[in-house]
């Protein structure tokens, strides 16, 4: 189809284009059963579907004065052939004439205005249809700016969440890197201290063979001068010394091995208690009686102060002086354990440390 015949026969097109496209969706199993094709428009510098309008506004027009002309000639030549009837079929023919030319003049002018009101109608619709798209463009671009803006706030706030991750993660080495650092330092102090001792104890025992070393020199010299009586007494005393000195030699090997071995013990104290080096305070304090030799020292204190001491028991609270006794002394064997929390409490008092968790842990009045 030419685009003259595509722009005046819209119908005629848009079946065409159906039945072509419903041959290709056959092979698919696909049916048509609705579809629209959008006006043809003008873009814009091109006017071809304006020139196309006024080409059959102006065609319409040429044909009502060519229908108009043709008519006149007709009557002309009717006119002319029937010069020969009568008056009254010739009047009959003027008048048919003038009747006929009147009502083509008047359908040319109705055609006219028809074309006129149809491209007038046409323009109206082109103008809507580009007010349509210059809303739609403006649309767009409204959502295009908010998607932009969207993105790059989202953009900011994962460079932002990203810095904080790794702001996180030096915060973590560096704290790992602490813990590492305070572990050696405390490594290093406790081998500084095992090698001190260990010198120590080498220092003794060199001490005491060059004390020994001299007081054999000295029996020796003097089993010189008395010889054949002091050979027995002599060898006895150097069996002695020997011996004192194998002594010293072991017990300082057993020291050794003591350092060790506690060395090795408070190390596995450590990994047991997962580095806590408060629980394992608390751990060695129980397990060498400091907090019986702290009660034991506060009890020495008390002596003579005449100090009114409460029990608590099952029965509630009972008071009495030093050195009177007191009712119920089962029952307050009883009520031992309601005696730890004020022993607690005066231990705190008086020397600023708390019990180890595992044993309890103090409350204040209001029961937190």
């Amino acid at each position: 189809m030419t685009m003259e015949e595509i722009f005046k026969g819209t119908k005629s097109f848009k079946q065409e284009v159906f039945e072509k496209v419903q041959v290709e969706l056959n092979q698919f199993g696909l049916l048509i059963y609705n579809a629209n094709v959008k006006q043809l428009v003008d873009v814009s510098g091109h006017e071809y579907f304006s020139y196309l309008g006024q080409k059959t506004q102006q065609e319409a027009a040429n044909q009502a004065k060519v229908d108009v002309a043709e008519a006149r000639m007709k009557g002309a030549i009717g006119a002319k052939q029937r010069d020969g009837e009568t008056q009254k079929n010739a009047a009959k023919i003027d008048a048919e004439t003038t009747v006929y030319t009147t009502q083509r003049i008047g359908e040319g002018k109705k055609e006219e205005v028809k074309v006129r009101s149809e491209v007038k109608i046409y323009e109206n619709q082109r103008e809507a249809e580009v007010s349509e798209a210059n809303a739609e463009l403006a649309t767009k671009k409204a959502g295009w700016d908010r998607q932009a803006k969207v993105a790059e706030l989202e953009a900011d706030k994962a460079v932002a969440i990203r810095e904080a991750e790794l702001q996180m993660e030096v915060e973590k080495k560096n704290a790992v890197r602490q813990t590492e650092k305070l572990k050696a330092e405390l490594l290093s102090k406790a081998t500084v201290n095992y090698e001190m001792k260990v010198q120590e104890a080498n220092w003794e025992l060199y001490k005491k063979q060059k004390i020994a070393e001299a007081a054999l020199y000295e029996q020796e010299k003097e089993a010189e001068g008395r010889r054949a009586q002091a050979e027995a007494a002599f060898f006895a005393r150097q069996q002695q010394a020997d011996g004192e000195l194998y002594a010293k030699k072991k017990e300082a090997e057993g020291m050794i091995a003591l350092a060790e071995a506690q060395g090795l013990y408070l190390r596995k104290l450590l990994e047991s208690l997962g580095g806590n080096y408060s629980a394992l305070r608390d751990y060695l304090l129980i397990t060498n009686g400091t907090y019986s030799e702290m009660a034991r020292i506060n009890a020495e204190a008390m002596k003579g102060l005449q100090p009114k001491i409460s029990v608590w028991t099952n029965g509630g609270t009972e008071t009495a002086d030093r050195g009177q006794s007191s009712n119920g002394a089962m029952q307050e064997v009883a009520g031992v354990y309601r005696m730890l929390p004020p022993l607690f409490e005066t231990v705190q008092e008086q020397t600023g440390m708390l019990p180890p968790p595992w044993m309890g842990k103090l409350t204040n009045s209001s029961g937190n």
